[in-house]
């Protein structure tokens, strides 16, 4: 892979930092996608408030989704993990929150019907601030800044003063993830989150013509629910759903910053999220991220291109999770639609010889980017289901177990990904192209997923 130059963080420990053998190896390690923070004393101070604020998320509700990712691991569950490719903290309002948790309710309840099975919802969101970037820089008309590497590190604004790197910024991306939690954790334990309703928004969709084809399916869900509404049934699942929240584990001064001893177990936790994964660009096996979340009890996930080769699943294994835990380790393979066929079903085949009991997951939009004729970065809905036909035709084929989806969406109605069946062109984007880095799925292309992807899972050997 190639890779940024090496940016090395401040070299030891914050006072109050949580202390536990090895949390520190990472230091000395090669580490890349890292902030360069302008202000020493200003860094200092930020990592040392990070290090004594309460945790974002508890151990507890981690070891929750650990279990419940060991049964998708089984075969027994599928995960369902969509949202924002970076948050801001402008767009960390109730609106919008609302819209995204509630895009991804609808999605769940029609994987529920489609596989027969429990679907486990989890959020791109509260955390997910921080970007990888292919180049430091970026270059307008001759004037060249730092590039915009997320809200936790600089602002998406053209000047010297937004773009420099700015550690103050991981703390406002704490607090505006605590607000973020807290909304999410009012909706899914109130009304908003019943079945009933959430089935009701779904209608919507399909009274659409555009989306005529699905409405069989849609049918067959509002007899389900008519069935237990006439049977008197009223549990608490129906009312009130479990809800997680995840982001790539980037900036590690701010990940080692919110690390915490669990009291119960004496074990670390990164309490700045439930799930934490790797990405693409800093999987490397003797680099910073993959030693520092080995050493974390949070459920890890990786993200595995078309570069990725079994050798380098096997090694990654064995490092994240030698004792072959379920639940513990996932991988989100992100091949693009040209590649899923190919190069996928050597990784899943030798994982799945070597014992290891991983959760294939995957995510069809980064490996389908491309540029519109009119300049924008764009992904074509086409190519974007055809990965996830292509991920479920190599599990089906192999007799494994496709469990889950990672999808970049918004609950808006924004155009930035061409084509569905309400079809976005590319003139839509001057006017509702709003994302500040990758495009996402709008709320009606993520429902028109949800329901070719249940016709996928209701046809699974």
């Amino acid at each position: 892979m190639t890779e940024l130059p090496v940016a090395h963080p401040i070299a030891s420990p914050q006072p109050g930092a949580a202390e536990y053998p090895g949390l520190d190896a990472w230091r000395d390690l090669p580490v890349v996608q890292q902030p360069t923070w302008a202000d020493s004393e200003v860094h200092r101070a930020a990592v040392s408030e990070l290090s004594s604020l309460p945790p974002l998320v508890f151990a507890g509700e981690v070891d929750l989704l650990r279990q419940r990712l060991a049964d998708a691991a089984e075969g027994k569950a599928f995960l369902l993990q969509g949202g924002d490719c970076a948050e801001t903290f402008e767009g960390a309002t109730a609106d919008k929150i609302s819209a995204r948790v509630r895009t991804i309710l609808q999605m769940a309840v029609v994987l529920t019907y489609g596989a027969s099975l429990p679907v486990i919802k989890m959020g791109r969101m509260a955390g997910q601030f921080a970007k990888p970037r292919s180049s430091n820089d970026e270059t307008r008309e001759g004037v060249t800044l730092p590039a915009y590497r997320g809200d936790m590190v600089n602002g998406y604004e053209f000047t010297p003063e937004s773009r420099a790197h700015n550690a103050n910024r991981m703390v406002q991306a704490y607090h505006t993830s605590a607000s973020t939690l807290n909304l999410i954790r009012a909706f899914t334990q109130g009304g908003f989150a019943d079945l009933r309703l959430v089935h009701h928004w779904n209608k919507g969709f399909t009274a659409n013509p555009a989306h005529s084809r699905y409405e069989s399916l849609a049918r067959e869900i509002d007899r389900a629910v008519k069935f237990m509404d006439a049977c008197g049934a009223d549990f608490d699942a129906l009312k009130r759903v479990e809800f997680f929240a995840s982001h790539e584990a980037l900036v590690l001064d701010y990940e080692r910053a919110l690390t915490r001893i669990d009291s119960r177990t004496g074990l670390p936790y990164g309490t700045s999220g439930h799930f934490l994964w790797i990405g693409e660009r800093t999987r490397q096996l003797d680099g910073a991220h993959v030693d520092f979340l080995s050493r974390v009890r949070n459920p890890i996930g990786v993200k595995l291109g078309p570069t990725s080769s079994a050798d380098d699943a096997l090694r990654l294994i064995d490092k994240l999770d030698p004792q072959r835990e379920p639940g513990r380790l996932t991988f989100i393979t992100r091949m693009g639609a040209g590649n899923i066929r190919e190069k996928l079903p050597a990784l899943v085949e030798k994982v799945t010889a070597s014992g290891a009991k991983v959760l294939w997951v995957s995510d069809p939009m980064h490996g389908n980017t491309v540029t519109s004729p009119n300049g924008y970065k764009t992904r074509n809905f086409d190519d974007v289901i055809d990965e996830v036909r292509g991920f479920f035709e190599v599990h089906h084929a192999l007799g494994t177990f496709p469990g889950g989806l990672h999808v970049e969406m918004t609950g808006d109605d924004v155009a930035e990904c061409l084509g569905g069946a309400d079809p976005i062109d590319q003139h839509a984007f001057l006017e509702r192209y709003e994302s500040v880095c990758d495009p996402r799925l709008n709320h009606m292309q993520s429902l028109e997923m949800a329901f070719l992807v249940a016709g996928a899972l209701g046809k699974r050997p």
